[in-house]
């Protein structure tokens, strides 16, 4: 009796007991990761220097001149003063200046004059944390506003292509035919065009600007997450669990989006990780060659453009700081793809 008691008591614990969701699976298994876990909050803290950019707390003065031109770190020092090589101008009680010089006569006027402008005018610095550009710019303020947009178009470009490459590969894939027939022949058209060739055509017609890059990125970048997507979709498309979820009356959004997409997640963040990441290189690479961002506007590309003649004269700086700005935050964001790519891995939950 009393067995039989505990036993019923036993059954009806177990069935009040919930399994694990799948996304409290994943970020268990995401926070065991180190590695993972530092890039995340490496990411987060670009994120958090973006949204401040963003509204105008940090680097909204990138375009004051705020030092010298190529004032250069603070480390360094201030630069040699250089001889200007002008010329002495005569002196002496006997020497008339007017002979010499037509306009000596107005020169007390002009000193005069140009006193009175230094005294409202703001003094330069001689020396900038990271240094400063041809135009005496803060060169960390560059490169924080810099972030701000080639991150903007890297993420944004990505969500973009990875909605268009989800949706035409989860179609093509679950129901094939016509449909996948139709999707597929677009596909094709779309490589069999070089990417590059396919992108400056793009740029030709849409233009430049932040906005047109994302749109440009996007229209060109979606064909792998097509392909991937649509692969994994014919592969679960038949498999018990799908049948299943058809068996009790779930409608194909339902399998499509509720069922099958949540085991294909991992492959879904991995390749927007990696086109993200693509992304931001194509952005760098357009407004390096002058198809990108306005010139009004700042990125890493315009920054590594105008560096190229900096560092003929030795101006390092800010090739340092968009290299570097741009190593650490790729480099992060591509570990935390990987990381999250094992957590969420169908594979990895039945060795738990």
């Amino acid at each position: 009796m009393n067995t039989a008691a505990l036993s019923a008591d036993g059954a009806l614990d177990g069935a009040h007991q919930k399994s694990e969701g799948v996304w409290h699976a994943a970020w268990r298994r995401f926070k065991a990761d180190r590695v993972g876990l530092v890039s995340l909050v490496i990411v987060a803290l670009f994120i958090l220097l973006i949204a401040l950019s963003g509204l105008g707390l940090v680097a909204k003065n990138w375009q004051v001149e705020a030092g010298v031109p190529n004032a250069p770190p603070t480390l360094l020092g201030p630069a040699p003063p250089q001889a200007t090589g002008a010329i002495e101008t005569p002196k002496g009680p006997n020497v008339d200046l007017s002979a010499v010089d037509p306009l000596a006569p107005r020169y007390k006027e002009w000193d005069e004059k140009a006193k009175e402008f230094q005294t409202t005018e703001t003094v330069k610095a001689q020396t900038l944390p990271f240094g400063g550009d041809r135009l005496g710019r803060d060169v960390l303020q560059k490169a924080i506003k810099g972030t701000e947009i080639s991150v903007f178009v890297g993420v944004a470009a990505a969500a973009v292509a990875t909605l268009i490459g989800v949706l035409m590969g989860a179609f093509g894939g679950f129901f094939g035919g016509k449909v996948g027939d139709g999707l597929e022949w677009l596909y094709n058209v779309f490589e069999s065009i070089p990417n590059i060739l396919l992108i400056f055509a793009f740029a030709a017609v849409v233009g430049r600007g932040v906005e047109s890059v994302v749109i440009i990125l996007a229209l060109t970048g979606w064909t792998g997450m097509y392909r991937q997507v649509r692969a994994e979709f014919i592969k679960h498309a038949n498999r018990d669990y799908v049948r299943s979820a058809e068996a009790i009356g779930a409608s194909s959004l339902s399998r499509m989006f509720k069922h099958i997409l949540p085991n294909v997640s991992h492959v879904v963040l991995v390749r927007m990780g990696l086109l993200t990441v693509g992304f931001i290189k194509a952005e760098v690479i357009l407004s390096y060659l002058g198809l990108g961002v306005r010139v009004d506007q700042v990125s890493w590309g315009t920054m590594l453009a105008e560096a190229q003649s900096e560092l003929i004269l030795g101006h390092w700086w800010q090739l340092a700081a968009a290299t570097l700005f741009m190593a650490v935050f790729v480099t992060a964001f591509s570990l935390m793809a990987d990381a999250l790519r094992d957590a969420l891995d169908p594979k990895l939950r039945g060795l738990e």
